[in-house]
């Protein structure tokens, strides 16, 4: 489950959601998306969860993921696919220094994780990106069961397709947001509310909450969810949120409000129009496609 690869990256991009597929292909210019798309699921179909099986109604995810791929695929059947948040723990760790030998740094990065986990370590997949910091290094691994990981990439290749990259959905995301400031990405789906905390384009704080009003939630409940958040890291980094982006809620502009006044930041939908293109049509709206849009454009 590579957070990055070495491999020429797939200009398509596939998010299986607990109530949706939403597929998207890169455009020529490498900014936006030229093409999208989205197929619903039936209540059940997807049930996002660490260590219980994720697919409930296996056929349907994988005709929903065919059909909706199956428009925009051309001939290239590569796709990077995007997966719930709830299907994944990302986890930040801080380490002094990290071994220069690759293996050697992943035994010592799982070796951290053990503790941190519901399951057994030994049987999850975990990829990593280690950033440089003012204290040593710190470590975003994105860690899953092996086979909750597998059930996801056999229902693509059933489909008729590869997946040769694989991302939870709001790791994905902040690949559409510019952080060189202090800046807060919430991002709601069906079932959780995941929040992002980055500065200098380094993520600093990283946390997916369970979500039981799902894309319903109104502005001042996401702004008092995300707002412990926002006062562990001023408390910690003696900083200020100065620039906030939302992805999943259909209305930012009634959530706008409750964030600024915790933080006075500007606040903006994560996906823009040109990052989503206007060749697209409108076809899905771009408050859900932050996934999509940024595992793409990263």
């Amino acid at each position: 489950m590579p957070i990055a690869t070495k491999s020429p990256k797939p200009r398509l991009a596939c998010e299986i959601a607990a109530d949706r597929v939403l597929v998207g292909r890169l455009g020529e210019d490498g900014h936006s998306l030229e093409a999208c798309g989205a197929r619903e699921l039936a209540p059940g179909s997807v049930v996002p969860d660490l260590v219980e099986t994720n697919l409930r109604q296996r056929s349907a995810v994988v005709d929903a993921v065919q059909e909706a791929l199956g428009g925009l695929s051309a001939r290239s059947h590569d796709v990077i696919a995007v997966v719930p948040d709830a299907a994944v723990r990302v986890v930040l760790v801080e380490f002094d220094t990290l071994p220069a030998d690759s293996e050697e740094a992943a035994g010592v990065v799982r070796f951290r994780l053990k503790k941190s986990l519901p399951f057994d370590v030994d049987k999850t997949r975990v990829s990593y990106d280690a950033q440089k910091s003012n204290d040593g290094v710190r470590v975003v691994a994105a860690v899953a069961l092996q086979s909750v990981v597998q059930d996801y990439e056999a229902a693509f290749r059933d489909a008729g397709f590869s997946p040769g990259v694989v991302l939870p959905s709001m790791l994905a995301a902040l690949g559409a947001a510019e952080a060189k400031r202090p800046t807060l990405v919430v991002k709601v789906d069906a079932r959780t509310t995941s929040i992002a905390i980055l500065s200098d384009d380094q993520l600093q704080l990283f946390r997916t909450l369970e979500n039981t009003r799902g894309v319903t939630i109104t502005g001042e409940q996401l702004a008092e969810e995300v707002y412990p958040s926002i006062v562990f890291f001023q408390d910690t980094y003696h900083l200020n949120i100065e620039k906030i982006f939302v992805a999943g809620i259909a209305d930012t502009a009634t959530a706008a409000p409750a964030l600024r006044g915790q933080t006075g930041a500007e606040v903006q939908e994560l996906v823009s129009s040109s990052q989503l293109g206007a060749s697209t049509g409108g076809s899905v709206p771009r408050w859900r496609m932050a996934g999509v849009v940024g595992a793409l454009i990263s």
